[in-house]
């Protein structure tokens, strides 16, 4: 691809994102909502259907491929979730760290449990119905594993657009970090339950030694990205000179994490989201002018995160729809992860004794679903053993369907569950709002 569409499908992705908001401001929904929902025009499926003179406006397959800009979203992906770091303060932590700790495990146990159980009935059933098995075993644990995930990305989109604070936002942000660990474990334990179902052996190192390896090490090598910033910061004392050193500590971390270390039988390997937000989190608690630098690096990563939105959207395969069985599976997943996620969230919030609102409302921003969950999918389409199998294909299905629904709808449901738990508050507009600010 060439320097000239890159630059193009950039501009026109920025641009597109920016108008959506426009668009759908009547309508009050978040502008995450409205990036996902430009990239779906901007996408294979739409716009960028349309070639002019060799150039794509937008994105599509053979001239302009969707993942020629994984690295836009690996950054993306390591700004939010070391700003989601920065949310980790001991004084806070000292009041929510049990709770949100008790609440982050539940409900994605639950879940996983929910859509196990949910897709293997399912499984017999469409066995029944149509005499093929659409829905192999090994394909429901899988299933299950990954429902665990949440998207951290759009949850703290919502929650800066709209100023959320209060109870429910404090825990909030917690339980969605501490999602990642909990579903890398699943997911591992799952993965190899899977591969002995289909008639594999059960490898130790890859179900147990290997997650919990990548989880100790993300959180040590995240540590030392915090200590050392904090550190070097030191030595500079102009606010620009201090977001460059952020921007370049938080690059050269996402490179870090990329790296796979072969060591014996074991991978090593890093979760790019624990090792940012862990590096975050260290930052935030030992250097002392963390939240002045965090406010400036806020303003500068604003157009990145649209842009790995509207990425986002245009990487949604539409053509799920056209596979019949596969929506009908994908509604049960949807419904039985929302239900788990939802249950999970408010019987764990009400046994550590959460404020009503929070016991409410909890579970419902925890359902958006995207980076973590492709990621588990991309892990099962590159397997050596379900790599060129039906059970890789029915999960890349059944997640793309799922996750085109829950990073649509799951913004405007967050920020309509923030809204009534009181956490998000209407605020005036406008020249009436900068009125009310002067007085």
């Amino acid at each position: 691809m060439s320097i000239e569409q890159t630059l193009l499908s950039v501009a026109v992705s920025l641009f597109f994102g920016l108008m959506m908001t426009r668009v759908l401001k009547p309508f009050k929904l978040p502008d995450v909502t409205a990036y996902l929902i430009a990239g779906t025009l901007v996408g294979t499926f739409c716009i960028g259907r349309f070639v002019i003179n060799g150039y794509v406006v937008g994105f599509n397959n053979s001239v302009a491929p969707v993942e020629a800009f994984n690295i836009i979203s690996n950054v993306a992906l390591g700004f939010i979730a070391f700003d989601i770091g920065n949310e980790f303060r001991l004084n806070d932590l000292k009041k929510t760290g049990k709770q949100a700790t008790v609440i982050g495990i539940i409900q994605a146990v639950i879940a996983t449990v929910l859509v196990d159980i949910a897709l293997i009935a399912s499984h017999f059933i469409i066995i029944k119905a149509t005499g093929r098995d659409y829905l192999p075993v090994p394909a429901c644990v899988i299933l299950g594993a990954i429902a665990s995930a949440t998207a951290p990305a759009a949850t703290l989109m919502v929650v800066r657009q709209y100023k959320a604070k209060g109870a429910l936002t404090d825990l909030l942000l917690p339980i969605v970090a501490l999602d990642d660990a909990v579903g890398l474990v699943l997911f591992a334990v799952s993965f190899g339950i899977s591969k002995a179902l289909y008639g594999g052996s059960v490898d130790i190192i890859s179900v147990a030694v290997e997650p919990l390896l990548e989880i100790v090490l993300s959180l040590i090598l995240g540590a030392a990205a915090g200590f050392i910033l904090s550190f070097i910061e030191k030595f500079f004392h102009s606010r620009s000179n201090r977001l460059t050193l952020i921007i370049s500590f938080v690059f050269l971390t996402v490179v870090v994490t990329q790296l796979k270390i072969p060591a014996g039988k074991i991978n090593i390997g890093f979760s790019p989201l624990l090792t940012c937000m862990m590096f975050g989190t260290v930052f935030c608690n030992v250097c002392p002018t963390s939240e002045e630098m965090m406010e400036r690096t806020e303003r500068w990563t604003k157009p990145l995160f649209m842009l790995f939105f509207v990425i986002s959207g245009a990487s949604l395969d539409l053509s799920v729809f056209t596979k019949p069985v596969f929506i009908v599976i994908g509604v049960v997943y949807i419904l039985f992860r929302s239900l788990g996620k939802y249950t999970g969230a408010m019987g764990s919030a009400k046994a550590v004794h959460c404020e009503n609102n929070t016991v409410k409302y909890l579970g419902i921003t925890l359902l958006p679903q995207a980076g973590v969950a492709l990621g588990m999918v991309s892990t099962v389409c590159s397997d050596s053993i379900f790599g060129d199998t039906e059970i890789a294909g029915t999960v890349r299905f059944v997640v793309l369907f799922a996750v085109l629904i829950y990073e649509i709808a799951g913004p405007v449901l967050t920020k309509w569950a923030l809204t009534k738990s009181g956490d998000i508050t209407e605020k005036p507009e406008g020249k009436t709002a900068r009125r009310i600010n002067k007085l």
